[in-house]
């Protein structure tokens, strides 16, 4: 055999290892630089399909890549996949990717963790979830999932939103739909630039959407919602089939009335409560007061635990299990409730509402399951009452901040509609602060503080009566005020019960030693001591988005503070007034008989404003920052 010489073994060799090293994936330095500004996370790939085989059947996937530029993108890059009898994981596998887009690690479905979905709030469900996490800290690196389940019935399918927090840069996304050329996919988008591209085969459709090359989104102070400022794309199905139960939701009153059909038969009370409550009402002369005594029988006879399994997601425990038990959830009490009311002779009706800080504002013209909790509407000729039935606390009535101003689903059969809940106007809203204080020569300050807080501004404080220890509460005490340090003596809580606007007292003793600074013979007092404006704004850049200030009030600070014998008044703050569209301001001192006494009145105006009031905004809050931190110089006299 001819012998080959070394330099012609290498080039045949050169083919070989260019074919078998591995190509770098996704390496930091391919990212354009645009992308990097203000960005913790990168996408750099995510794409999703969605197989429909038909309206009960679905294949879910989904691959995606994400670089993590520092600490703050952390949270994006683990792995948590939930699933149960309508999601069926078939395979999850993932890679960890260095900066260089060398392959670090890589994991499969048997590698990753298989976790309950249970939490302190529930009881049994069964759902679950897969999770993994690399824990890597050396960035930027790169994380790639690949992810696929069946959905074992459809009702409701997965938002698309690509740029799903602050601080997130997408250089490629995508939404894929391939469905049988019968099946109706509804849609409705925002933020989005044209029409998705459709492509039509024989016997299925092709619905793509797609972005690239999107910038991190700075955080604005009082901005819409989040998913109100990004590219999304909802996406619903009209017939559906879902735990052996068919249904449409083209139409609120459609999807209305597919859960109702869920309740049905579910609001039979045993004859023992049935007698209980005649006997609770029979003197009782009117609604209202049939509804509140109920409402409390309720609270004071079930408590709150969340059951989920199968359609329980969706469908209620029914009254009997409720009334024996003594416990359900959100969906099974207020059915409880509502079964209570009946027996009465009051009709009431279960209400889809989504509850909470964050998007809790529906689409109203997209019928969909946008929800994640329950209510009771008691509808009135000129006024509906409306009742919390998850807490054992709460005046009936009372909606607060939790799911007050906001649509939602009143369901009534075939009659099933949008509704809003109760929303709290500024004389709702009040806070009242009298504060009776003194400061010695040395400084020190020893101040007895009341709080009166009513409507929505009382809603923080009635969770710490209820949900707080008092450790808790001493804790949340010691950080709450705007003084540089102090120490609190006693505190407690007392609640003015009303349905419409419940109020609650905060009555705390403290002493700050290091109220007033000391320069020879002067003390620098702050006359308003606790309610200083926090936020000081920057108009460095434009503005984007319109302002919102989603609710008003009205606070007002009494404060009387005695100074040490033989110091007077060397200056004082001035008078400040401001005025304009969000809200007003003003701040007075006096003295007088060896007594600093300041009123601070703050009044803010709810209502959307448009971006280019913003420096006006900006004006406003720094105008008000200033003024709340203005000094008062006591001299101490000569003998």
């Amino acid at each position: 055999m001819k012998k080959m010489t070394v330099a012609r073994l290498l080039l045949l060799a050169l083919p070989f290892f260019s074919i078998t090293k591995a190509a770098a994936e996704y390496p930091f330095n391919t990212i354009p630089e645009v992308l990097l500004k203000k960005a913790s996370l990168v996408k750099r790939l995510d794409e999703t399909t969605i197989t429909v085989k038909n309206t009960g059947k679905a294949v879910y996937h989904r691959h995606y890549a994400y670089t993590i530029l520092n600490e703050a993108g952390n949270d994006f890059a683990g792995l948590a996949v939930g699933y149960d009898q309508f999601r069926i994981i078939n395979d999850i596998s993932g890679t960890l990717y260095a900066a260089d887009g060398k392959k670090i690690k890589s994991v499969r479905k048997k590698d990753i963790q298989d976790v309950s979905g249970t939490d302190g709030a529930t009881l049994i469900t069964d759902g679950r979830y897969k999770v993994y996490d690399f824990y890597c800290k050396d960035y930027p690196y790169t994380v790639e999932y690949d992810i696929e389940f069946e959905m074992n019935g459809i009702f409701s399918f997965p938002e698309w939103m690509p740029q799903s927090s602050p601080k997130v840069a997408v250089e490629s996304s995508k939404l894929v739909f391939e469905v049988p050329d019968n099946y109706k996919l509804r849609y409705k988008m925002f933020r989005y630039s044209g029409e998705p591209e459709i492509k039509k085969d024989k016997n299925s459709n092709r619905y793509t959407w797609q972005i690239n090359s999107k910038t991190a989104k700075p955080v604005e102070s009082y901005a819409p919602e989040w998913n109100q400022q990004v590219t999304r794309v909802l996406t619903a199905p009209a017939d559906f089939e879902i735990g052996g139960y068919k249904g449409n939701m083209d139409s609120w009153q459609n999807f209305g009335k597919f859960i109702a059909s869920l309740y049905a038969g579910k609001d039979v009370l045993p004859e023992a409560v049935k007698t209980r409550v005649q006997e609770l009402t029979q003197n009782l002369k009117s609604d209202p007061e049939k509804i509140e005594t109920l409402y409390k029988y309720m609270q004071q006879n079930s408590r709150y635990i969340s059951i989920q399994l199968g359609m329980g997601g969706w469908q209620p425990l029914d009254a009997t299990y409720v009334a024996e038990k003594k416990y359900g959830d959100c969906k099974a009490l207020s059915n409880y409730m509502v079964a209570l009311l009946r027996a009465a002779g009051i009709k009431a009706c279960s209400v889809l509402i989504s509850g909470g800080a964050d998007d809790k504002d529906i689409v109203p013209d997209f019928a969909s399951n946008q929800f994640n909790h329950v209510i009771v509407c008691v509808p009135g000729k000129k006024d509906s009452t409306w009742l919390e039935c998850t807490s054992q606390t709460v005046e009936p009535g009372y909606m607060g901040s939790f799911t007050g101003n906001r649509e939602a689903l009143l369901l009534d059969a075939d009659n099933s509609r949008l509704v809003r809940t109760p929303r709290y106007a500024k004389e709702a809203n009040l806070q009242n602060r009298v504060i009776d204080a003194q400061v010695d020569e040395n400084g020190t300050l020893t101040a007895s503080v009341i709080t009166t807080s009513t409507g929505l501004m009382q809603d923080e404080l009635h969770s710490v009566i209820y949900d707080l220890t008092d450790e808790q509460k001493q804790k949340r005490l010691r950080n709450n005020f705007s003084l540089p340090s102090y120490d609190i003596g006693s505190f407690g809580y007392t609640e003015i019960a009303n349905s419409n606007v419940p109020a609650v007292i905060e009555k705390v003793q403290l002493v700050s030693k290091d109220y007033a600074a000391i320069t020879g013979k002067r003390l620098f007092i702050t006359p308003n001591i606790l309610s200083k404006q926090s936020v000081k704004l920057s108009d460095d850049e434009k503005r984007e988005n319109e302002i919102i200030y989603e609710y008003a009030f009205k606070t007002t600070d009494t404060v009387a503070i005695r100074i040490p014998k033989g110091f007077t008044i060397e200056a004082a703050p001035a008078t400040v007034t401001l005025d304009n569209e969000f809200g007003t301001y003003s701040m007075h001192c006096s003295y007088k008989d060896g007594v600093v006494t300041m009123i601070r009145r703050y009044d803010r105006n709810a209502g959307t404003f448009p971006a280019s009031d913003y420096n006006k905004m900006v004006t406003f809050y720094n105008a008000v920052y200033t003024a709340d931190r203005a000094r008062m110089v006591l001299v101490k006299q000569e003998n």
